[in-house]
This record gives structure tokens, sequence and C-alpha cells, in this order.
């Protein structure tokens, strides 16, 4: 198992929290936690943005990515907009989620409720070469539900 290290600023409205932290051995993301004074409701149908009170610098060749918890949306129907997140490592900004409710009733967010996942990953970049056509496979062009 490789390691990164990542920089973190913790913002003052996030005093009294945890870090970020893996919850078992083979995890492979940390969780994040809603940085909230006051709890939250969220009515089904509608989205907010929750601040996470944390700021991370990663390294040049890495990302970020801010995904859905299963467990809020198999039993609440909470999910993330724009999912999985990015976070680029020149971004300096507050990590924040924009979780929307997809269940049938309101949900409250707590203060230091786990809301997402936050995974680290390294980053390939791409360089296109422009071609007159492009080599044959069995799929060919065929789009979405095209095995059936």
């Amino acid at each position: 198992m490789s390691h990164c290290e990542v920089q973190i600023c913790c913002l003052p409205h996030f005093q009294g929290l945890p870090l970020p932290q893996y919850m078992t051995e083979g995890a492979s993301g940390l969780d994040l936690l809603a940085a909230i004074k006051e709890p939250l409701e969220l009515l089904p149908g509608k989205r907010t943005l929750i601040p996470t009170g944390i700021q991370i610098a990663l390294p040049e060749g890495f990302e970020a990515q801010v995904r859905p918890r299963s467990g809020l949306a198999l039993k609440e129907g909470i999910g993330l907009l724009n999912s999985p997140g990015t976070i680029d490592s020149d971004y300096r900004g507050e990590i924040q989620v924009i979780v929307f409710n997809a269940g049938d009733r309101p949900f409250t967010f707590q203060r230091g409720m786990r809301i997402a996942q936050l995974v680290v990953a390294p980053v390939v970049k791409a360089q296109f070469v422009v071609v007159d056509n492009l080599n044959a496979t069995v799929r060919g062009a065929g789009g979405f539900g095209h095995t059936g």
C-alpha cells in the first residue's frame, strides 16, 4: 500500500472535530465530517452545501475524490451531486460537500456526522494524439445498453 503526505489546515468552525480518518485497515476513503454549528434539515428533493471545516494541500500528481457514503444512500436516500467531486492538487479552499435528499422524508445533518468519503488517488495526464481512424474493437461504437 502506498502513502502520500497531505497537508491539512483546520478552519475555526472545525474546532473540536476529529481529523478525517480511515475507519478500517482496508478502507480506501477517509470520512469527511459536517462542520456545521446547528442541525441542518434537508427536505426531500432538495440540495445544500455542507462545509467540512478543512482545507488540504495535495502533492502534485494526486487528486482527491469526494464520494457518497453507501449507508446514508441506502438507509436515508442521501447522495452527493457532482459525484465524485474532484479536488485538484492546486485547490486550497475549504472542502465542501453538495448533498441532496432523494429520500421520501426530511433528513437532519448533525455536527460531526460522517457525510462523505475522501479518496486520494494518483493522476495520469492524457496527451491527445490526432489520428484519422481508431483501431477496431468488438464493441465498436456501441453505446449505452448496447449489450442488452
